[in-house]
C-alpha cells in the first residue's frame, strides 16, 4: 500500500488530507472517506486502509481546517467535547462541497487515481455531507453511502432529503434503532423521498444499534451490525465503481 499525508490548498488555508493506495494496478477509482465528528485520526485511517486494500484511493481531509491544524476529542475532557460542537457548528453541506471540489481536483491530477468513478462515505456528522456531495456531482459520484448520518431529513434549506432527485449515484444508509440523533420518523421521511424521487437506494434500519456502531474503541460498537456495514460498502462500491465504466 501507498500513504501519503499531503496538504490541499483551497481558498480558506490547508486541508492536511491522508491518500492511500494499492500499489499498482492503477488508475483507481476514488473515494472520498469523510470524517466524523470526533476528527481525522488513526481509528479513520485504518478504515481507509481496509477500502483501499480492495483497490482503491481513498482520501481523508481534515474537514476542521479553516479552524485547527488538527483536532482529537478527548471525551474524557469536557472542555473538549465542547470545542468539537464548535467547530461542528462551523461546518455545513454547501461548505463540504468546496473542499469535496478541492479533494477530487487533486485526485483528477493524480495519474493513479480515476476521478471519473467516485464514491463518498461519511458517518455521523458527515454523512449528510456524503448525500450532498452525491446530488452536487451527480456526473462522477456514481455511489455515496451514510452510515449513522445525522440531519438526513430535517426541516432545512439544506437538507439532503430535498436533492435526492439529482443523485444518480446509487445511494446507501444505515440507521441505528437507539440513536439519539435520528429517530425513525427522520428515516422514515427520508426514505419515502427516495421513494418518491425514484432514487436508487439501499436504506436499513439496523435492530439493537446505537449511534456509533462501526467504531470498535467505542462502548456502543457492535460488532454484527459493523461487519454488515462492511459488507454493503464494499459491495457499493465495487458494484457501481468497479463494474461500470459510464
Amino acid at each position: 500500500m501507498i500513504e501519503h499525508q499531503i496538504d490541499i490548498s483551497t481558498d480558506d488555508g490547508q486541508m492536511a488530507t491522508f491518500i492511500t493506495h494499492p500499489e499498482s494496478g492503477g488508475p483507481f477509482p476514488v473515494v472520498l472517506f469523510l470524517m466524523d465528528a470526533p476528527g481525522k485520526r488513526e481509528e479513520l485511517h485504518d478504515m481507509a486502509r481496509r477500502i483501499s486494500a480492495t483497490g482503491y484511493y481513498v482520501m481523508l481531509s481534515n474537514l476542521y481546517y479553516r479552524d485547527v491544524r488538527s483536532f482529537l476529542v478527548h471525551r474524557e475532557d469536557p472542555a473538549s467535547t465542547e470545542h468539537m460542537f464548535e467547530l461542528m457548528s462551523n461546518l455545513d453541506n454547501r461548505i463540504v462541497v468546496v473542499d469535496a471540489a478541492a479533494m477530487l481536483a487533486h485526485a483528477d491530477a493524480d495519474a493513479v487515481a480515476d476521478a471519473s468513478r467516485v464514491g463518498v462515505a461519511g458517518y455521523c456528522m458527515s454523512g449528510p455531507f456524503a448525500l450532498w456531495i452525491a446530488a452536487e456531482f451527480p456526473d462522477v459520484v456514481k455511489s455515496a453511502a451514510s452510515i449513522h448520518g445525522v440531519r438526513l431529513a430535517v426541516d432545512a434549506e439544506d437538507s439532503p432529503h430535498t436533492r435526492v432527485a439529482e443523485m444518480k449515484g446509487e445511494i446507501l444508509v444505515m440507521a441505528a434503532e437507539h440513536d439519539d440523533y435520528v429517530d425513525r420518523a427522520h428515516y422514515d421521511r427520508l426514505v419515502g423521498a427516495f421513494n418518491t424521487a425514484g432514487t436508487k437506494a439501499h436504506c436499513e434500519w439496523v435492530p439493537g444499534a446505537h449511534h456509533g456502531f462501526v467504531y470498535p474503541n467505542r462502548a456502543k460498537f457492535d460488532k454484527v451490525a459493523a461487519e454488515r456495514h462492511w459488507e454493503l460498502l464494499y459491495s457499493l462500491f465495487d458494484r457501481t465503481l468497479k463494474n461500470q465504466w459510464v
